[in-house]
């Protein structure tokens, strides 16, 4: 499996379904250098696994406290991710923005803050999907997005948008 059109996204079973919130203020978008766990090194939103019993929302709004100490006030859901990876590992992200939020933002074990200008994102730094959907979320716009990796390369992708 090395493309998206090699699975059957209808039928695909996650071994782990997660959650990304990003909080974006006018031209600056906060975003977390993980200290720890999967995509360790990298720069992304703060997120993670759902738990048994939580809702996709619960789960991004605990996450974003844990790892920010910052309680998120109007989270909007704008998206979902789809991710296979070719070790047979694979992850269901839901993604949602806000702008508000209560607390500072404050390093935790797990994820070290900084804002960031839109325009001067650490790409280099990142997961390579990113630059793939991470317009599409800044501008509101919802979206599905289907990803093949191996490791942390990305082989192949289709990004859908919806109305």
């Amino acid at each position: 499996m090395k493309k998206v059109s090699d699975l059957d996204w209808e039928k695909w079973d996650p071994k782990e379904r997660a959650t990304l919130l990003f909080i974006k203020q006018g031209s600056r978008l906060l975003l977390i250098h993980k200290k720890l766990g999967f995509g360790a090194g990298l720069y992304n939103a703060p997120g993670g696994r759902i738990e048994e019993g939580e809702t996709p929302l619960e789960a991004a709004v605990r996450e974003t406290q844990e790892e920010l100490c910052i309680t998120p006030l109007d989270p909007v859901h704008v998206g979902t991710l789809m991710f296979q990876f070719t070790d047979g590992f694979s992850i269901h992200g839901e993604v949602f923005t806000a702008t508000k939020f209560e607390g500072t933002p404050t390093e935790t074990d797990e994820a070290i803050p900084h804002w960031f200008e839109i325009d001067a994102l650490p790409w280099h730094n990142m997961w390579e999907d990113d630059p793939v959907w991470y317009p599409k979320m800044i501008a509101g716009e919802k979206f599905i997005g289907r990803f093949v990796f191996k490791e942390k390369t990305m082989l192949d992708y289709r990004l859908l948008k919806i109305q």
